[in-house]
C-alpha cells in the first residue's frame, strides 16, 4: 500500500529544503482595503514550487533507486524541479510532457539534463506513457502531486510562511492542479483554511470535494491559459488528505487570471505565469475572504518574453 503523507514528513521536507534552498519572500500586498501577503514561489530556482516535492522525493531515494534513475509526468514546473533535483543528485531522469507544453518549459527542462518523451494533449494518456516507461526501465516514478514525498516537500512553503508570519495563516490561497500543493499546505497549517483555486472547467479538485469521489474532467474542456493546471482527475491520496479539511474551491475565467498577472507585475514586479497566478486572480476578484493573515500563493513564473508582453499589452 502507498503511505500516507504526514506533518513529520512536511517538517522533515521543511528541514530538508532550508540546507539548500533560502525561504522564498512573503510580501505584503494590498488588495482592497485588506493588506494581506503573498509567497512568492515564482522566486526558486527553476521558477517555481515543484522544486521542493521534487527535492524532498529524490533525496529520500536508496541507492539502488537512484541508479535506476527516476520518471515524471508534468506540463512543465514539476518536470523543471524534478529535472533540477536530479542534476543535483546525478539521477537520470525522463521527463514525459504534452507536445504543446509552453516551449520555454521544454527548453528548460532539457537544457537542466533531462531527457524529454513527448505525448499528445489531449489524445494520448500521459500516466499510461510514463508506466510504460517505467516498466521498461526500472525507473520510480515521481507523480506530479500523488507522491507522498511530494505532497509533504510542497507542504514546506507552510513551514515557512508559519515562521515568517510568527503563526499559522488565517487562510492559503492555494493555485491548484492535481491538489499536490493544497494537500501539502493542510498538513503543513491545520489551523489554516487552505482554499484550492482552479480554473473554471478544470475545478477536478473542487469537485472532488463537493461529491466526495474522484470527478474527471468532461469529455471536451474549456480552455485554458493555465496550462500548469490541467490535471484529468486528482487522485485518492489527495481527496484523502483534503477531505473534510480544505475549504470549498474556486474557480477564476482566463480575463481574471489576465488581471492577476498584471496586478503582480504593476504592484509586486514579479513576473508570474497564467496557472501560478490564479490564487491571486481569486483574491482580486473577491471571491475569497481575506485579512490580515490571508496567504495567496505565487506558484510558478514560467512564462515567455512575447506571451507575457503581450498580455500586459492587453493583446
Amino acid at each position: 500500500m502507498q503511505r500516507m503523507p504526514t506533518r513529520e514528513g512536511v517538517q522533515e521536507a521543511a528541514d530538508k529544503i532550508a540546507a539548500i534552498l533560502p525561504m522564498t519572500p512573503l510580501l505584503p500586498v494590498e488588495i482592497g482595503a485588506v493588506r494581506c501577503w503573498a509567497k512568492a514561489e515564482v522566486l526558486q530556482p527553476v521558477g517555481a514550487f515543484k522544486i521542493r516535492g521534487a527535492w524532498h522525493r529524490l533525496s529520500a531515494l536508496t541507492d539502488a533507486e537512484s541508479e535506476r534513475g527516476v520518471v515524471a509526468v508534468s506540463s512543465g514546473n514539476h518536470a523543471q524541479g524534478v529535472a533540477w533535483a536530479a542534476r543535483e543528485l546525478r539521477i537520470a531522469a525522463t521527463i514525459v510532457m504534452p507536445r504543446n507544453a509552453p516551449g520555454v518549459k521544454l527548453d528548460a527542462t532539457r537544457a537542466l539534463g533531462a531527457e524529454v518523451v513527448l505525448y499528445d494533449r489531449p489524445g494520448e494518456d500521459r500516466d499510461e506513457v510514463a508506466a510504460r516507461l517505467v516498466a521498461e526501465s526500472g525507473a520510480v516514478l515521481v507523480h506530479a502531486f500523488a507522491d507522498p514525498w511530494v505532497i509533504e516537500g510542497q507542504g514546506s512553503a507552510g513551514i515557512e510562511i508559519t515562521a515568517q508570519l510568527g503563526r499559522q495563516p488565517s487562510n492559503i490561497l492555494a493555485c491548484c492542479g492535481g491538489g499536490g500543493l493544497a494537500a501539502g499546505l493542510a498538513l503543513a497549517c491545520p489551523e489554516s483554511a487552505v482554499v484550492p483555486v482552479e480554473p473554471e472547467g478544470w475545478d477536478m479538485v473542487g469537485q472532488a470535494l463537493a461529491a466526495g469521489e474522484i470527478v474527471r474532467v468532461s469529455a471536451n474542456p474549456p480552455a485554458t491559459i493555465c496550462d500548469a493546471l490541467q490535471p484529468d482527475a486528482t487522485k485518492p491520496i489527495n481527496l484523502a488528505v483534503l477531505k473534510d479539511r480544505a475549504d470549498p474551491g474556486v474557480t477564476v475565467t482566463d480575463e481574471e487570471v489576465r488581471t492577476a498577472q498584471r496586478f503582480a507585475f504593476a504592484k509586486l514586479r514579479l513576473v508570474v505565469e497564467p496557472g501560478g497566478a490564479a490564487a491571486l486572480a481569486a483574491a482580486l476578484a473577491g471571491k475569497v475572504p481575506l485579512d490580515e493573515y490571508s496567504v495567496i500563493m505565487l506558484t510558478g513564473g514560467n512564462t515567455d518574453a512575447a506571451s507575457f508582453a503581450a498580455m500586459l499589452a492587453g493583446e
